[in-house]
């Protein structure tokens, strides 16, 4: 279902659904569509899912990185006048939603990542020299999941178009090189909310170990993996991720 995208103050985004607040937070390149089959299954199970566009490469090049986000999440969440919500973040949408727990603790009631960035990156400003090339930007698309078909030509094309744009492409770099400053090891032992993690078995960009470093260093977390499954499993897996959180928020009593 295609949603309608709200524009007020500074902000754009997308809100669906009435009920608690649940936001979600893209990845680098990920488009709001991604998290279409999220938006529409529990916007039906008494959640208000909101999906803000993130200013990834709206911001001066000194506030791109982790901690503005996360800043500029919290200033979303006092614009909507919003208390207690669910974040939902996938690969730096989990490292936006983890740093922003860390510093708003008590706006944030629980937190679900899946292949979530903070404590491991790879390269994901790097490895883009041939960039002029669409089929190696293809194939590096297609890496991102299990499946490479889930990777269609508009997702490629939005990734060429993202790495061939130069000031895109500095900005890229400069979020992964803040990736690795803001690592959350030794802040994830402190977070006590209810946090589901959502792992794909396949993940090449956060591996599987990353997930279970997440599960051992959160101190009330649980680990649910999906097989046949890359770096995005609400998009290789709808049906199944939606699964697993329902019944985790339920369980949860959220």
């Amino acid at each position: 279902m295609a949603h309608r995208l709200r524009k007020e103050k500074d902000y754009s985004y997308i809100e669906v659904g009435e009920g608690k607040p649940m936001i979600i937070l893209h990845g680098l390149m990920g488009g709001l569509s991604n998290f279409d089959a999220v938006t529409d299954y529990f916007s039906e199970k008494g959640y208000k899912v909101i999906i803000p566009e993130l200013p990834i490469y709206g911001m001066s090049l000194l506030k791109t990185n982790v901690k503005s986000f996360a800043n500029y999440l919290h200033d979303f969440i006092e614009f909507l006048e919003l208390e207690e919500v669910i974040l939902l973040g996938n690969s730096l949408g989990g490292h936006i939603g983890l740093y922003h727990t860390k510093l708003y603790p008590k706006k944030v009631k629980a937190l679900i990542i899946t292949g979530s960035s903070g404590l491991y990156e790879s390269a994901m400003g790097g490895g883009y020299t041939k960039r002029g090339d669409y089929e190696v930007i293809k194939k590096k698309a297609q890496d991102v999941f299990y499946d490479p078909k889930v990777a269609t030509k508009a997702i490629v094309d939005e990734v060429f178009e993202t790495v061939n744009d130069r000031n895109k492409l500095i900005k890229t770099v400069a979020i992964a090189k803040s990736a690795i400053r803001h690592n959350m090891s030794k802040d994830l032992p402190n977070m006590k909310l209810p946090v589901c993690i959502v792992w794909g078995k396949n993940d090449t960009v956060t591996p599987p170990e990353v997930g279970t470093e997440f599960n051992e260093l959160l101190p009330n977390s649980e680990l649910f993996w999906i097989d046949k499954c890359g770096h995005a499993a609400m998009m290789e897996h709808p049906q199944e991720f939606n699964r697993i959180l329902n019944d985790w928020l339920e369980k949860k009593g959220l």
